[in-house]
This record gives structure tokens, sequence and C-alpha cells, in this order.
């Protein structure tokens, strides 16, 4: 007998390989470029920081600004097809940034380097923007019942994790032995694997819906098919909710991730030396609370994962605020991600619950911008209030002592465990609601906006459409 490894089953485990090949090559890429810029074009200049800052700022602008749009194209378009088509795009673009790389970096001026760098992590992540929700799509095609969902979700989340405890170490090495273009050649190659992968997976086009199978030039146009899906998700009281939740969520990892550094060297008084170590804690438990979850959520079901999740995880939050040793706080960082993670599986399935297959790619497009807004908002409140609204502030209750960092996480710990008491009441059990079926959610191509009537899906297996992507890295995932 032949021994066949597969994850659920063989069209997700060649996915899932493309996939892990394709996210070390991202790692491997995003932390090529923030050393090239820092060490080789900045080295010694003032507005290096400003520099390697453009490269972040070049990849939120794709989430925000093409995200929304991509997910009416996504929507028309036959998804293999998409996926192929990006990753030739993405694959020939990092190739000639590698052929043009083999010139000496003093042969053209400094800002039209940043140019090209800046430009290629555009473009890169307005492809993914196009890619994501396409293998969102075509995942949920041959992945059914919540606990295979889940799992698939929680596998990805734990390849992209994995991904960043490889990718980063390869990186240095590959740019200071052997220079900048080995290093862009194997994330070019990466593509190329991605796109191999992709070719051998066998995708039978579901049948149209009912009243969906028009001709093109029956279909209405861009701008109404963006409204309609706009309409679709507000109309949606459990999407709704669910973005909320997630928007709130986003209250503790944008704090942690701002101000994490100053609360080890100032609260944990540790060495700067010591902060990978936190890095790596989160970096594990993303992992097994990844790979965990779809036991979780098979056990207790994806709502009460989530709405759990997010209490448990706002309570760890206001403990590790607490922390002075630094041996207790990785261990509570450790066990703080695991709800993180499990919740943020449990949702993928729960957000497409309520979504027929019409609408993924629009309801994908509005609740990743949302979130990534989100994230960019409080990390940038969290960093305001640390150096100038609560930078001196100090106090003590019941004889403990209270100073900006560690109130800013234990506030935000507070405020997730408040929406982990909404989310319990916010998403209801399977016996609460019937699913969101297409017909309930399908708009009428006329002047008159369709969309969800606010009913919330059910909690049964086989009625989930699939699982989420794992969260754009700072090049873009796959």
């Amino acid at each position: 007998m032949t021994f066949r490894p597969t994850l659920i089953n063989r069209e997700y485990t060649r996915l899932w390989f493309g996939q892990a090949v394709s996210s070390v090559g991202d790692a491997v890429f995003s932390t090529t470029l923030v050393l090239w810029v820092a060490t080789v074009l900045a080295k010694g200049k003032p507005w290096g920081p400003q520099a390697v800052s453009g490269v972040v700022l070049a990849t939120s602008a794709a989430v925000l600004f093409v995200g929304p749009l991509a997910g009416v194209f996504v929507d028309r378009w036959d998804k293999r097809a998409t996926m192929l088509g990006t990753e030739v795009i993405r694959g020939a673009l990092v190739a000639a940034l590698t052929a043009v790389a083999f010139l000496p970096a003093e042969d053209l001026p400094v800002g039209v380097w940043l140019g090209l760098i800046y430009t290629t992590v555009l473009v890169l992540n307005a492809a993914s923007q196009f890619f994501t929700p396409a293998r969102f799509a075509v995942v949920a095609e041959f992945v059914t019942g919540d606990a295979d969902r889940a799992r698939a979700a929680g596998i990805a989340q734990a390849t992209a994790q994995t991904a960043w405890i490889i990718g980063p170490p390869l990186a240095a090495p590959l740019l200071f032995t052997v220079g900048i273009q080995w290093a862009l050649f194997f994330n070019a190659a990466s593509y190329l694997v991605s796109y191999i992968a992709i070719r051998s997976v066998d995708i039978t086009p579901p049948a149209p819906a009912v009243g969906r199978d028009r001709p093109s030039a029956e279909r209405p146009g861009l701008v109404k098919e963006f409204k309609a899906g706009l309409q679709f998700f507000v109309r949606s009281r459990f999407l709704v909710a669910l973005l909320l939740l997630t928007v709130v969520g986003q209250l503790g990892v944008g704090a942690l991730s701002t101000l994490n550094v100053f609360f080890a060297t100032g609260n944990l008084h540790a060495s700067a030396q010591l902060y990978g170590y936190l890095g790596m804690a989160t970096g594990i438990g993303g992992i097994v609370g990844a790979l965990a979850s779809g036991r979780v959520v098979k056990w207790i079901g994806a709502r009460r994962t989530t709405w759990i999740g997010l209490m448990v995880s706002g309570a760890l939050l206001v403990l590790y605020s607490r922390q002075t040793a630094f041996s207790g706080a990785v261990a509570v960082l450790f066990v703080f991600i695991l709800p993180i993670t499990m919740l943020n599986t449990a949702m993928a399935p729960l957000l497409l619950a309520a979504t027929p297959a019409e609408f993924r790619g629009r309801v994908l497009a509005v609740f990743y911008p949302v979130t990534r807004l989100a994230a960019m908002l409080t990390a940038a409140l969290a960093g305001w209030l640390a150096g100038s609204g609560l930078r001196d502030f100090s106090g003590s209750v019941a004889g403990v002592r209270f100073g900006p960092i560690d109130t800013i996480f234990a506030v935000s710990g507070l405020v997730v465990v408040l929406a982990g008491v909404c989310a319990r009441f916010a998403l209801p059990g399977p016996d609460a609601a019937p699913s969101a079926g297409p017909d309930q959610a399908r708009p009428d191509t006329d002047d008159e906006p369709g969309g969800a009537s606010g009913d919330e899906p059910g909690d049964e297996p086989g009625d989930q459409p699939g699982p989420g992507p794992a969260e754009p890295t700072l090049k873009g995932t796959r």
C-alpha cells in the first residue's frame, strides 16, 4: 500500500504546497527589502526610517484602495484563471526587479531604486487583492463542513506563521553573502511553484445559480455591482457584527505590535536583545493555536469559539499588562496568542456562512480593507497615547501601580473582553435563525437594491462556504 499524505483532501494539499512555498518567498522578499533599504540604500541617512516606512505604506495603499474594487472583478471572473494570471504578473514583476538588481547600487540614484521598490510592492499587493479572494472561493468548492473549513483556515495561518519563522533567517544570509539578486530570484521562483500547484488542481466550476446565468452583455455595470455588494454587506446584521468584533479585536493586537518593545525594555526591564523572544513566543503560539483550532471548533462550535476567544484573549492581555518578569511575560504572551488565533480561524467559516457564492469576492473586499485600516488606526492611536496623551501618566489602585504602556494594554484588554460579551449575544446559536441562502441574499439587478434580509447563518456542518485566507504580509500572501 502506497502512503500518500494529504491535508484534508488532495486538491487542498496541492494548493497548500503552493501557498507554503510562496509564503516563505514572501517572508524572504519582505525582509530582504527592509534590510536592503535600511542597510544599503539609506545607510547612515537620517531619512532611513521614512524610507523603510514607505514599503509599509505601499502595502497598505494597495489593500485600502485596490481591495474594495478587486472583489467585484473576482466575483465576475473565473477564479482559477484569476489565480494563475496574478501569479504570472507577480512572477514577471519580481523577475524584472531581479534583473535590474544585478546593476551596482551606485549606478542608479537612490530615489530611482526606492521608486522601483515602492512600485513593485504596490503592484504585487494590488495583484494579491485579486488572488486572495479567488483562492478563498476556490478552496470553498472542495473543503466542506465546519471542522474541515476551520482546519483549513488553521493550516493556512500555521503555514504563514511558520514561513515568518523560516523566511527572515534566510533573507539576511542571501542578501549579505550572495547578493540582493538571489534573494529576489528566490521569491520569483516561488511564484512559479505556486503557478504549477494551481495548474495541478482540478477545479470544476460550480453551476450558476438560478437567475444568475444571464449573458455578460446583460451584466450590470461595475459601480452597480460594487454598490450591490456593499448593500448586501450592510444589510446583513451578522456580517456587520463580525466586522465590528474584528475591528474591536484589533485593539489588543494593534497596541501590542506598536508598544510591546517599550513594554519589554521598560516594564519588564529586559534588554532590547531579548525582545526577539517575545516575537518567537507569539509565532510558536500562533502555530499551536492554528493547528488546534479545527478540533476546538469541532468540539464547541465556531460561534462559541469566537466569543470565548475574545473574552479569554482580553483577560490574558490584562494579565500580560501586569507582568514584571520577562519569563512570565513570555509564557503569558504565548498563551494569549492561542485564543487569538483560534477566534480568527473560527471567524473564517462564520464570515462566509452568511455569504452566497456570487458575493464572496465583494464581501472579502469590504472585510479586509476595513480591518486593515482598523489595525493601522489602533496602532497609531496606541503610539500617540504612549508618546503624548499618556506619556507622563502614573497612578496606583489598591497599591498596584500603573504606567502609560501597561494602562493602554489593560484598557485594550478590557475592551476586548467587553467585545466577547457582546459577541455572546450578537452571534446567535444554530437554532436562532436559518442560513442565509443565495435566494435571500441575491440583489436585484434592477434599480432597487437587493441584499441580505439580515438573517444570520446556521452553524451546521456544510453550511459554511470555506476558510478565510491569511492576512496579507508586507508583500502580499497567496
